[in-house]
């Protein structure tokens, strides 16, 4: 049986404030294999945010669209921590790990697929330690459009073959469902046809080890540590 991967969710989210430079630090600290991150388009820059409005991660209020980007840079999204530009996270992470981009709102496609060759041409950089996320078939499919060497993700709630048959129309790398919902027979399909298993958010020990006896290839998980520790036991 192969050693999970551990994807630690919006940095490591357990641990420090979701979607921040903290965060990051912190699951590549823990020895992650793959960081999970949100991005949004926001006044034709790209900035890593979970939700459209900031309530709930920030001191700000209201919709993260009709901020400045001097205005959302100001906001405090925890421990003192800035609202990061995707640039930022790539720095960051430096190749040190994975990079899972999930896709959030708008006009968010042509923007990142720009910034992401810069880094292959530039850093330590390729398209096998990159993934683009989203439940959105539309937006996955504009993605291999313009670059077909992208890795793709489907996020999934339900794990059916309907979404066996979405992820191989619009030529998915993974599928990415809902954890609770998960059987060994659709890990098993899913492999037959050639998709790897990203589980999410998987955080008690008893739910990892439930996933690697699925079979699946690795998980997201808020305390990416445990991943490996339940795995290796």
């Amino acid at each position: 049986m192969s050693k999970l991967i551990s994807i630690g969710h919006r940095g490591a989210a357990g641990h420090a404030p979701e979607n921040t430079l903290l965060s990051i630090e912190k699951a590549l600290s823990l020895g992650v294999d793959w960081i999970e991150i949100d991005v949004r388009a926001v006044n034709n820059e790209l900035i890593v945010i979970h939700d459209s409005t900031l309530k709930r991660t920030t001191n700000g209020k209201g919709s993260v669209y009709k901020k400045t980007i001097p205005y959302l840079r100001s906001l405090n999204a925890g421990q003192n921590q800035k609202i990061p530009f995707l640039g930022e996270v790539f720095d960051c992470i430096d190749g040190k790990a994975g990079l899972n981009i999930e896709l959030k709102g708008p006009d968010t496609v042509k923007p990142l697929l720009a910034l992401i060759e810069r880094y292959i041409q530039n850093n330590q950089w390729s398209y096998e330690n990159i993934i683009i996320s989203s439940y959105d078939q539309i937006s996955l499919k504009q993605v291999k459009a313009l670059k077909h060497l992208i890795r793709t993700g489907l996020i999934c709630k339900a794990a059916t073959q309907n979404r066996i048959s979405d992820a191989e129309n619009i030529n998915a790398y993974s599928i990415h469902p809902y954890h609770r919902f998960l059987k060994e027979s659709f890990v098993k399909q899913a492999h037959y046809r050639g998709f790897k298993i990203f589980p999410y958010t998987v955080n008690q020990p008893k739910e990892i080890l439930r996933m690697e006896q699925l079979g699946v290839n690795g998980v997201f998980s808020d305390y990416p540590e445990r991943v490996h520790s339940v795995s290796s036991e």
